[in-house]
């Protein structure tokens, strides 16, 4: 019975500090069941102008955003040194805190408490160890709704990936990242996201209609950028030829229908 309490002593110290060192006087409203939830259920398709919304209402945290950047990095390395002391005793009641956090941080993102759903994630993260990998990886998949939310966009990209790491069956953070590489104009990505989904669930219905929504989309990004490229060298190639008493429309190129190559005629103004 003393080695118990002894476990619960430093469990309960562990989670003290973090919470004592990042949520200060924050209203958390959260749940310590210690029942396994899979992953949180959010609207990761959002409008822009809804994802705006919601983290307006997230404003009423009294965490400064700050606070959350420096909490949520989680150093893995101390964690791998910190679980070769443990018993198995005490993993497991390290992971049944982290599950503690997990469900804290799923009762706030259901109150748009998003600040604090990333703390309580991140709180999750630091405590659970390396080996239960599906728990952490639904932390950082939960966490990245969190801050999808709160528009943090590249950071929640990020999250997904490490979710992703640790589950490379994991549909619902694929999902996610997938639509995060599309609010960020990463068509390519997201495109190759969709097409993982598929392999997953082919008769998912985001992944069907964006594999065929998005290749129109990629090509026409494509057009355009290729189109800015081609405007930018003949500004330069005019820049180069002024002095010349030349300019880019003196030259003409022209594709040989047969070898698919270029060549460049010189043609003499009138």
């Amino acid at each position: 019975m003393a080695s118990s309490r002894s476990n619960e002593e430093i469990i309960e110290n562990l989670t003290k500090d973090l919470r004592s060192s990042h949520l200060n006087e924050a209203n958390v409203v959260g749940s310590h069941s210690t029942e396994s939830h899979d992953d949180i259920q959010s609207d990761v398709h959002d409008t822009a102008s809804g994802t705006d919304s919601c983290a307006s209402e997230s404003s009423k945290s009294h965490i400064d955003s700050e606070k959350v950047d420096d909490a949520e990095f989680i150093d893995e390395d101390s964690l791998k040194d910190r679980d070769t002391l443990l018993t198995e005793e005490q993993i497991d009641e390290f992971r049944s805190k982290a599950l503690e956090e997990k469900a804290n941080g799923n009762e706030q993102f259901k109150n748009r408490l998003y600040l604090e759903s990333v703390i309580s994630y991140s709180n999750g993260l630091k405590i659970c160890p390396l080996t239960f990998t599906n728990d952490r990886s639904v932390l950082y998949a939960n966490r990245a709704a969190s801050k999808h939310k709160l528009d943090r966009k590249e950071s929640a990209i990020q999250d997904c990936s490490k979710a992703i790491d640790l589950n490379s069956n994991y549909l619902k953070a694929y999902l996610r990242r997938a639509t995060l590489y599309e609010e960020t104009d990463k068509l390519d990505e997201a495109l190759a996201d969709y097409k993982k989904i598929l392999e997953l669930d082919p008769k998912n219905k985001e992944a069907l209609a964006a594999s065929v929504r998005l290749p129109d989309q990629i090509n026409e990004k494509n057009e355009k950028l290729k189109a800015e490229m081609m405007g930018k060298l003949k500004d330069l190639g005019n820049l180069v030829l002024r002095p010349f008493g030349l300019s880019t429309n003196n030259f003409k190129m022209a594709q040989d229908p047969n070898s698919g190559g270029y060549s460049i005629n010189f043609v003499q103004n009138p």
